[in-house]
Formats: structure tokens, sequence, C-alpha cells
């Protein structure tokens, strides 16, 4: 197993109170495989992804669980440690490129940099590569944007040029935070055809961190569904699509407007909103929201059973098979 995330908890001591942003998360990454990690905005996603390579923002901190990368526990891992498996093993494309990439630094610089830190690349060789990179992700006349500054370049070049240095040391996993969001559609199909080659090509694992479905339905072999913090629904992905099991995840499939579904065709949703963190509901935190939760839902959160073609759902309404 390349990736094991084990009850894997992440909170924010702040001045309100206690926010679990990641609460007993527990999934798996095989090698070459592409799983998706869904859901609204402020579930949880990000910190769940930044955990993994205990890279989270203070005040937060992961406060139990265990992230083995190869065997190796990185939420215990030493500074040195994980600096040799950030950037090298394990690459990160972050949210927005333009804040991830520095703007005093030329883009070839910054990719030239990974390639003398992990790769041990004379200067030479490592601007070589960093060119060759970046034609590699589909950027026309590679020497000469690698010379340009990220503020010269488009949001669709920043995010390949974000790719390009993410990929840069051949990492064995990739972790894609929401890497289509901001983009025209058109940009963002090239994004995720890209992302399809260069897993192809360099046979490295992808975690896909969106709230697209559009983009998991292209790319992802499994999806876990993720609600204020926890995972409520994990199942292959052709399963999930064609038949969602938890509540939540077919509010999520059914707000999503269908090819051919015809003009009148209504469009649904989920009511309310996501709670605050700050103040979760008892039991479980979406029965507020849930058209089959009854008072048994709020005694405690559900624990995500096991299910028939290898899916699991935490909702003490819905049957094991």
């Amino acid at each position: 197993m390349l990736l094991s995330v084990q009850a894997l908890s992440t909170h924010f001591a702040l001045d309100d109170g206690l926010l679990k942003a990641v609460d007993d998360v527990s999934f798996e990454v095989e090698a070459w495989e592409t799983v998706a990690l869904v859901g609204e905005s402020g579930c949880g996603k990000t910190i769940a992804a930044l955990s993994i390579i205990n890279l989270v923002p203070p005040p937060g901190r992961i406060v139990d669980g265990r992230v083995l990368f190869k065997g190796q526990d990185l939420a215990r891992a030493t500074h040195e440690a994980l600096r040799r498996v950030r950037g090298r093993s394990i690459g990160f494309v972050f949210q927005e490129p333009g804040a991830a990439l520095n703007p005093v630094y030329t883009v070839g610089g910054q990719i030239q940099e990974v390639a003398l830190t992990h790769l041990g690349l004379s200067r030479h060789d490592a601007t070589r590569l960093a060119v060759r990179l970046i034609g590699d992700v589909g950027i026309a006349e590679p020497e000469r944007r690698a010379r340009m500054y990220p503020f010269e370049l488009s949001g669709g070049m920043r995010q390949r040029a974000a790719i390009a240095m993410a990929v840069s040391a051949e990492p064995e996993l990739l972790i894609a935070d929401e890497p289509t969001t901001a983009l025209d559609v058109t940009v963002q199909a090239e994004i995720v055809d890209l992302l399809r080659h260069l897993q192809d090509t360099r046979r490295m694992a992808i975690l896909l961190i969106t709230h697209d479905l559009g983009v998991v339905a292209e790319m992802a072999r499994r999806i876990l569904v993720m609600y204020t913090g926890r995972i409520v629904e994990t199942a292959p992905a052709g399963a999930l699509f064609r038949a969602p099991r938890h509540p939540y995840t077919q509010g999520l499939l059914g707000s999503v407007l269908r090819l051919g579904a015809g003009r009148d065709a209504p469009l649904g949703g989920i009511p309310g909103s996501v709670p605050d963190l700050l103040d979760l509901p008892l039991g479980c935190t979406f029965h507020p929201r849930c058209p089959i939760a009854d008072r048994s839902c709020e005694a405690a959160f559900p624990p995500l059973r096991p299910m028939a073609e290898r899916r699991a759902c935490a909702c003490y309404k819905v049957h094991a098979n």
C-alpha cells in the first residue's frame, strides 16, 4: 500500500473553541491509482491533504492518527525526513497556483530549485530539465516561458507550471488540490488530460481534492465523500455515480445538471447549509439537512460500515447490502 491514512484527526484550537477540521479520517491510496476526495467547500478536504504531508498551518495540528507513506509515519516524522518526502516522493499542487508560485522568481528558476534540492543535478542540467518539463506540460515556447515570472502567465499556464514543479522530482504520489478551480471549461479539460497523461507516463498515484464532480467522473477510480471533517461514503467511482447510498452523496449528485436531462428537468439540491465546525449538531452532523433522518440520528455519529461492492457508508438508515 502506497498511502494509508489511519484515524487521522487535525484540530485547530481557536479563541472561539476547538475546530475539528479533520476528525477520525481513514483511507488508502494504492500505487498508480486515482482517488478523489470530494465535498462542499469547508468540509475539511484541503486540511486532510495538508495533513498528509504534515504541513498544517498554525494553530492547526495533527492530534491523533497515522499517515503511513510506504510504511513511514509522516504524522510523527522529523523535519528532515519530511523535507526528503515533500516534493520528492510526494508532489503537491496547491489550490491557488498564483499564491503557490513565488512572484519574485522566474517559473523556470522555481522548477530548477526542486531539481537541485531533490535530484542532485548540476545547475546546467536542472535548467535543461525545467525547460523540458515546461514543454512537457503543454506550455508553448518553453525556453522563453521559463524566463518569465508567474504574473506574466495566464491562469492556465500558471497551473501547468505548478504541475510541472510538482512532478519535477518524479513523485510516486501527486496530491492535486482543486487543480481546475477558477479556470474556464476548455482549460479545465486540458488540465484533466494533462494529469491523466502524466499519471500514465510516470506511473504515479493521484489524490484528487475537488468539489467538481465532472472532474471526478473523468479521473477517479475510487471516491471518498467528506462532510464536516469526516468521511461519510466511499465507493468505486462507477458504483457511486450509479447508485449513491449516503443521503449527502445523493444530494451532491442530484445538484449536478446532467447532459440530455431536458430543459425542464428539475435541478436538485441539499436544503440548509453546512454547519459551523465550531458548533456541530449532535450525532450525525448531516441530520438537520437529511430527508430521512429521525431522532436516532442524533445519538452519535454513525460508523463507516463496510458494504457490498467495496463500499462503505456512515448512515444509520442505509442497509449494508
